[in-house]
C-alpha cells in the first residue's frame, strides 16, 4: 500500500505542475497559465478562468503531497512495529 501511495502522490503532483503550465484562453484571447498570467490587459473572463485553473491546481497538488505524507507515515509506522 505504501508504494502505492507514493507512487500516485508523485503521480498527482506530476499531474499538477503540468495543469499550472497548461494555458488557459477565452475567446481566443491567450490568458496565460497558474504559474505564468499573461502580462498587460486581459479580458475579466480571464479573472474567472485563472481563478478555476489555480484552484484545481492547488487541490492536485495537495492531494498530491498528503498522499506523499501518508505513505511516509505509514512506512514509519510499519518500521517501528518490525523493530519491536
Amino acid at each position: 500500500m505504501n508504494k502505492v501511495l507514493a507512487a500516485a502522490g508523485v503521480v498527482l503532483l506530476l499531474v499538477g505542475l503540468g495543469l499550472g503550465f497548461r494555458s488557459v484562453s477565452v475567446s481566443s484571447v491567450d490568458c496565460g497559465s497558474a504559474f505564468s498570467p499573461a502580462g498587460g490587459i486581459t479580458p475579466m473572463a480571464c479573472d474567472g478562468k485563472l481563478n478555476n485553473s489555480v484552484t484545481l491546481v492547488t487541490v492536485v497538488l495537495v492531494a498530491g503531497v498528503l498522499a506523499l505524507l501518508v505513505a511516509l507515515v505509514l512506512k514509519l509506522v510499519h518500521d517501528r512495529k518490525v523493530d519491536a
